[in-house]
């Protein structure tokens, strides 16, 4: 009999990732989604679907007792928002919600894993250094601090967790990467002051393998840093596309006042229309911050995460995806 693992959040750029590794090791998968969510893309996979309510502890116990969920991947969240009740409803509240509710259902859930963020520890100033999963947590956006209270309060549940901290994730199918790539087709290399910063990426392929033999492997509990395990400079992301794309792109730099004069506009006139901004003074702290680096020894070890892409494979991997779905 196959394992039966509930995925949310399935709609999503990650979702379908996470779907997809899950149905190649061959678990039969339960797709948590919203009523009004574009499911399309998903229609190549042998699913079956839930409709959850957050708000609805109790309803979200039956329907994992009823449906025998053996495992979950609670991967949905918010990532924009105006406000940081919002984050924390969304991103720790429901996700307790959801934790207790495989909890009370009669011991049939195994394990849970968690898709948090590197966010939710922040960065580091020191770039000598490199973040550990015994770093001590200093979030610099509200979406981080959501993410690091839903941690918390995780370690209160008797269910074996596995949190997994991806950094920045790219891959097929994105939508925010999509559009740096985008913009570099169409010849601008644009970056925030001139600050010496080392990055880290992971594909989102990574994400989700990682995801699912958290799952199968018994002694992976606890938090995980993941990412391809590699320091990049500010523009190699940039220099690697143009390569890829056989373009040129002019490279220019924002003076930081300027594009903080610019985010607190935005701020304001988004607020003022009630709806989150793309960019605001407090995510101008993660863009600009020194350092990204992680240690993923750990992961290594306990999750046997080898990464398959590094960012040089990983945008051959997903610039190929998007130019064959014509995206560019």
């Amino acid at each position: 009999m196959k394992d039966k693992v509930l995925i949310t959040g399935a709609s999503g750029f990650l979702g379908y990732h996470l779907i997809q590794s899950a149905v190649d090791a061959g678990m039969e998968v339960f797709a948590a989604v919203r009523k009004n969510s574009n499911i399309d893309h998903l229609s190549q996979f042998p699913l079956k679907y839930l409709f959850l309510n957050y708000e609805d502890q109790e309803q979200m116990s039956r329907q994992i007792a009823e449906n025998k969920i053996d495992f979950i991947i609670h991967s949905a969240g918010v990532t924009k928002a105006i406000r940081q009740e919002v984050y924390d409803q969304v991103n720790a509240e429901y996700t307790i919600q959801l934790a207790k509710a495989a909890e009370n259902a009669g011991g049939i859930c195994k394990k849970i894993v968690f898709i948090s963020s590197l966010a939710a520890v922040g960065p580091l100033n020191d770039v000598q250094q490199k973040l550990t999963e015994q770093s001590i947590p200093h979030p610099v956006t509200a979406y981080g601090r959501s993410k690091l209270l839903a941690e918390k309060e995780l370690a209160n549940i008797s269910i074996p967790t596995a949190i997994l901290r991806p950094t920045a994730i790219y891959g097929p199918r994105d939508k925010d990467i999509f559009i740096m790539l985008k913009t570099i087709s169409n010849g601008m290399d644009p970056f925030i002051g001139k600050i010496f910063q080392q990055l880290s990426f992971v594909h989102v392929k990574d994400v989700a393998t990682a995801a699912v033999n958290s799952l199968l492997l018994k002694n992976a509990v606890g938090i995980y840093n993941i990412t391809d395990g590699n320091c990049y400079t500010r523009y190699e992301f940039s220099d690697i596309s143009k390569n890829i794309l056989q373009c040129k792109a002019f490279r220019f730099h924002i003076p930081m006042p300027l594009v903080k004069s610019l985010a607190f506009i935005l701020e304001k006139a988004n607020g003022w229309l009630n709806k989150p901004s793309v960019i605001n003074r407090e995510k101008l702290q993660e863009l600009a911050a020194n350092n990204w680096i992680c240690d993923i020894s750990k992961a290594n070890k306990d999750l046997n995460f080898i990464p398959q892409f590094n960012l040089q494979s990983g945008l051959e991997d997903t610039i190929g995806w998007y130019k064959k779905n014509k995206w560019l």
